[in-house]
């Protein structure tokens, strides 16, 4: 018993170091889940398979004919509640979705746990070291990567003025190397402005800045905004 005592505490202890070298380098990111959300996520995940592997000492011997264990079901049971951890740390803010990053790393975190509670320690630490990649040297990657940038773009032209049609606001937005899609128009403050609405799209973000400074050299513009999504 003093040997499963032993083992125990050396599943647990590694489900606490897993847990806690992902959840680091969340938490060095400013991440909601971070260093102490991880540990103790992979270390529970870690105790209920610990829990499943040795519950067969809490079974008295007459009854051991009769029960039927199948060890999935506690994998099952844990990531169903992990599901519900992960959901709460994705935020939508406005059209801009965050956490789904941290929210895929505690299901990994969890994962690993249940990995370690059933004593497979060569899979459990090489997906602790893929998960910490991931995490950090596919960040730069990400971030050298050219992707399509998109906003939601809104423009309001003070009719008294005169007035700047679609070609030209189009031609303006392509000038500075953005696509515009799916235009939308309305009349405001009582009729005195035009607004037009429009997805925009670019692969830099300068682009966008650059948009908005030739906006606000502009004396017919009563407002805009650029907003990503």
């Amino acid at each position: 018993m003093d040997a499963d005592y032993s083992l125990m505490a050396l599943r647990l202890g590694l489900a606490l170091l897993a847990g806690g070298i992902i959840g680091l380098e969340r938490a060095m990111h400013g991440r909601e889940a971070g260093f102490r959300t991880h540990a103790l996520v992979c270390v529970s995940s870690s105790l209920l398979m610990v829990l499943m592997v040795y519950q067969w000492g809490l079974v008295p011997e007459e009854f051991m004919d009769t029960i039927r264990v199948d060890p999935s079901r506690m994998a099952q049971g844990i990531m169903t509640g992990i599901g519900f951890l992960g959901a709460g740390v994705i935020i939508k803010e406005g059209l801009t979705v965050r956490g789904l990053t941290t929210a895929a790393s505690i299901w990994m975190t969890a994962s690993i746990g249940i990995v370690i509670g059933m004593g497979l320690f060569f899979p459990a630490l090489l997906a602790t070291i893929i998960t910490v990649l991931t995490l950090s040297v596919f960040r730069w990657f990400e971030s050298v990567l050219p992707a399509h940038m998109y906003a939601k773009f809104s423009v309001r032209f003070i009719r008294s003025k005169g007035h700047v049609d679609e070609e030209a606001l189009r031609s303006l937005i392509s000038q500075h190397n953005i696509k515009a899609f799916e235009s939308s128009y309305r009349l405001s403050d009582e009729g005195k402005s035009f607004e037009y609405e429009m997805t925009v799209r670019t692969r830099d973000k300068k682009n966008f800045r650059n948009l908005a400074q030739s906006l606000m050299d502009m004396d017919d513009v009563n407002e805009f905004r650029i907003t990503p999504c």
